[in-house]
């Protein structure tokens, strides 16, 4: 009876050590990249494998200092999940402390913007939906929008919108 309760005890304690270590801390390494503050560096954690594990990229665009003086700091992130390989991508914020504010979702990876140059958000089209001489640039410095307009220009002419949250 005493084996079985050990062995009871071992398993469950493997379980968990297993399920702890399949698991990214999205705090954690969205501090890191924002603490690196390396500009147009892509950091990725994580392993995406069919059997469940994720992964997540993160790519640090710098920071914007809006004309009434408050700065926020803005981050690509892609996380990849789910047998078929699944992306959900955002547009993170940042105060200049660190601190989350928010983010913009956005509907497929190569709708996340290019860069960040002199406060304006650079969106290219790298879509083959889209016109590829196309470029959506976004001017932060008068602060953060509460939906962005991204525009393809295909056949019909197509914007796309994000809404921050």
């Amino acid at each position: 009876m005493k084996i079985i309760k050990i062995v009871f005890r071992i398993v469950i304690l493997m379980i968990i050590c297993i399920s702890v270590n399949g698991q990214i801390n999205d705090s954690k390494i969205r501090q890191h990249v924002l603490e690196k503050g390396v500009i147009d560096s892509l950091y990725i954690f994580g392993k995406w494998r069919t059997n469940g594990q994720s992964e997540t990229h993160l790519k640090y665009l710098g920071i914007i200092k809006t004309k009434n003086g408050k700065k926020f700091k803005l981050i690509n992130s892609s996380w990849f999940w789910g047998i078929s390989k699944r992306a959900t991508s955002r547009i993170l914020i940042f105060s200049d402390r660190n601190n989350y504010v928010g983010n913009y979702y956005v509907n497929m990876i190569h709708d996340l913007p290019n860069k960040l140059r002199n406060g304006k958000l650079i969106f290219k089209n790298i879509s083959n939906d889209c016109d590829n001489q196309v470029t959506t640039i976004i001017d932060l410095r008068n602060g953060l929008p509460k939906r962005i307009f991204r525009q393809c220009k295909n056949n019909g002419g197509d914007w796309f919108s994000f809404g921050i949250e």
